[in-house]
């Protein structure tokens, strides 16, 4: 079973300074983590600006397919109950 994003709904979390999003792998839900730092890196434009939550959740937006390959990747590696993406999983 492949492991699926059917909602697209993400959100900041402030105190992981990441955003959240969630994953389906049949009736499992599975939490995603894509840090502040990451999003930074992998999109120039928001590297050149002053960062804020809109900002993030558009550079998600902008990455949303990448993320989606890289998490399948990281969940592949181990299943555990919560995942956090930093940018060297995007190298």
């Amino acid at each position: 079973m492949t492991l699926l994003f059917p909602n697209s709904s993400r959100s900041l979390d402030e105190k992981r300074n990441a955003v959240r999003f969630i994953g389906h792998h049949g009736m499992f839900e599975v939490r995603f983590f894509v840090e502040a730092e990451a999003l930074v890196r992998a999109d120039a434009e928001l590297g050149r600006s002053e960062i804020s939550a809109t900002k993030l959740l558009s550079a998600f937006d902008a990455l949303r397919l990448s993320i989606y390959e890289v998490a399948r990747k990281v969940y592949s590696s181990g299943r555990r109950d919560s995942y956090t993406l930093t940018a060297a999983d995007f190298r």
